[in-house]
């Protein structure tokens, strides 16, 4: 049996089984895509995240339960009117939040205020309102001399 007479009797099984094994990895693929796409929107979805919403809305979220999808998410659409919708009828995020703090960050900082705090307290470090303070007590005694205590120019 030669190559053409092959070709003829199994080419288009094995161009039928090429074309089975490319969707299954390109829809495998996409799938993937798809997944990484919705934890970073989920990831994204905190309190103070702007959204486009499915309905064409741009809105601010106020409460989001990216656990339970069953809970309505709440969403300021305008100063002081929240709505609540769908937690899936979030489209996309317009404009992620920058400034949110997490955990972790909320700790650090909580224990560089403890630091400061304690220098405060020890004198190594002094505070904005201790500098204004000693500005204002140098500035009233400088009021306080008199002409001929000055300086000459």
């Amino acid at each position: 049996m030669d190559f053409a007479s092959f070709f003829a009797n199994y080419g288009l099984i094995i161009l039928l089984i090429g074309l089975l094994i490319f969707m299954f990895w390109s829809s495998r693929r996409r799938m993937q895509k798809q997944k990484l796409e919705l934890e970073e929107k989920a990831r994204q979805t905190v309190p103070g995240a702007e959204v486009l919403l499915q309905g064409g809305l741009y809105g601010t979220i106020v409460e989001y339960d990216g656990e339970d999808l069953d809970k309505p998410a709440h969403v300021e659409i305008a100063p002081g009117v929240v709505i609540k919708v769908h937690s899936q009828a979030v489209l996309r995020i317009v404009d992620p939040t920058s400034g949110t703090v997490t955990e972790d960050e909320f700790i650090e900082a909580e224990e560089t205020e403890a630091e400061y705090i304690a220098g405060v307290t020890d004198g190594e470090i002094t505070s904005i309102s201790d500098d204004h303070r000693a500005a204002r007590q140098a500035a009233e005694a400088d009021a306080d001399r008199t002409d001929k205590d000055r300086p000459q120019a």
